[in-house]
């Protein structure tokens, strides 16, 4: 597939490093990796109450992260917010 057929989102997809590539995401509890490096906390309001959300940056590819701390729902963690 030529750069020219892929829909846009396609093309604006970030491309991960290998450690980035292999964190498992919307799941509480899982690792990051080494080279993740943190940044800002903030609190967010849920319907059950706060939850703390971090913000991470990859040094080898730039790649923002957020992950949530939800003890109430164990389908939250690691999530792509950007380059």
């Amino acid at each position: 597939m030529t750069p020219e057929s892929q829909s846009p989102a396609e093309q604006k997809k970030p491309e991960l490093c290998e450690p980035c590539a292999g964190i498992q995401r919307n799941w509480r509890r899982a690792p990051g990796h080494a080279e993740l490096r943190q940044g800002q906390n903030r609190q967010e309001k849920r319907g059950h109450g706060l939850v703390t959300v971090t913000r991470y940056r990859c040094e080898r590819c730039g790649t923002a992260w957020d992950y949530e701390n939800n003890k109430a729902d164990q389908h939250v963690g690691w999530s792509v917010v950007g380059r």
